[in-house]
């Protein structure tokens, strides 16, 4: 019979094994390499980054004024589910002020011995039941068919009223959901931004800051350094004074000058963009919508040769970021995290129109 041994391994010889031990490290070398290649941040050159962070800036732009929008919808639908809410309280007081005179009625018609309509209908298990069901009594001499009648149409309002409430309810929490994701859209695009710009150096970061904000030469703010050249003739013009809105509105922007730009902020002691805008106009009693896309609507439109102050002067082409003009080409605005209200030229960012509330 023939065997069934394993052949005999030959040992490895001594020349074998180093060539083993070499393809081994050098494979978990290139494993190594490619593992570190794939987890590494590519590297950008601080003109790279700038550009990169401007980009996700804007973005987060765009989604705070998202944010906006949602937040004043889901306040409008907060405010008419408590409308509703506390109308229905009323009508179920009025329905159990309804419901307790037919209760008296009943009990007077059962001492009297009388069992009429609205006994029946006090002691069924099923008021609203007996109620469909009862539809002559409205045909009937009986002296409480006038409440039962009521009872009836304070059950339907009742009835509506909460049904709407629901309606209403959904409609909040959607509303609710998409304002989270636009919060957690504009924080993304945000704490992206600040990665960034850590890999800059101080200097390189305080020249990105400049020239980013647009501010005139001098200082962070947007005001001039005591004894530099202003940026530009508005940088040193104060704001009109004929007691008009417009200049109502300008000399509010002006008293914002160095206050923080917080995302989704309306005053009065930081501002967004589009918060400084709405903030500045109802200082001078005009009412403006939220955000940037609904404010290019409001009054009308301006060609920019044609622009006074108290304009609206909106940039990019998501119309994402909006300023107050001042005169002689500059504006006041909020522009972005961690930046202040400040003046800036109306031409340090890409134009998209101008509106004049009125």
């Amino acid at each position: 019979m023939a065997s069934h041994r394993k052949p005999r391994q030959r040992p490895l010889s001594g020349g074998t094994v180093r060539t083993a031990a070499t393809l081994a490290l050098a494979g978990a070398a290139t494993a190594t390499a490619f593992e570190g290649t794939s987890q590494a941040e590519p590297q950008l050159s601080p003109a790279q980054v700038k550009a990169e962070v401007d980009r996700l800036y804007e973005e987060a732009e765009a989604a705070t004024e998202q944010y906006n929008g949602a937040k004043e919808k889901a306040d409008e639908a907060q405010r008419a589910l408590t409308t509703l809410r506390d109308e229905t309280a009323r009508r179920t007081d009025r329905l159990n002020d309804a419901r307790r005179a037919l209760g008296s009625l009943a009990a007077n018609q059962y001492r009297a011995g009388n069992l009429g309509p609205a006994v029946q209908l006090a002691t069924a298990q099923d008021p609203q039941d007996y109620l469909d069901r009862a539809a002559f009594m409205s045909r009937t001499g009986d002296r409480g068919a006038a409440e039962i009648a009521s009872v009836r149409r304070r059950l339907d309002e009742v009835g509506k009223l909460r049904a709407q409430a629901g309606g209403k309810a959904a409609d909040l929490r959607a509303r609710q959901d998409e304002l989270a994701r636009h919060k957690a859209a504009v924080e993304e695009k945000l704490s992206a931004a600040r990665r960034l710009l850590a890999r800059l150096t101080a200097e390189e970061r305080a020249a990105y800051e400049a020239r980013s904000a647009g501010s005139p030469a001098g200082t962070a703010d947007g005001r001039p350094a005591a004894g530099s050249s202003p940026a530009g003739p508005a940088a040193q013009t104060p704001p009109p004074a004929d007691g008009s809105r417009a200049a109502r509105a300008v000399s509010f922007a002006y008293g914002a000058i160095g206050r923080p730009y917080v995302w989704g902020a309306t005053g009065p002691g930081s501002f967004d963009c589009s918060g400084l805008t709405q903030a500045a106009w109802r200082s001078a009693g005009v009412s403006l919508p939220r955000t940037t896309y609904t404010q290019i609507n409001v009054g009308r439109r301006v060609p920019r040769d044609q622009l006074a102050p108290g304009d609206l002067v909106f940039f990019y082409s998501g119309v994402t970021h909006v300023g107050l003009y001042v005169g002689n080409g500059q504006m006041i605005h909020a522009p972005r995290p961690g930046s202040t209200v400040r003046l800036a030229p109306v031409d340090s960012m890409p134009w998209a129109g101008a509106s004049r509330p009125s």
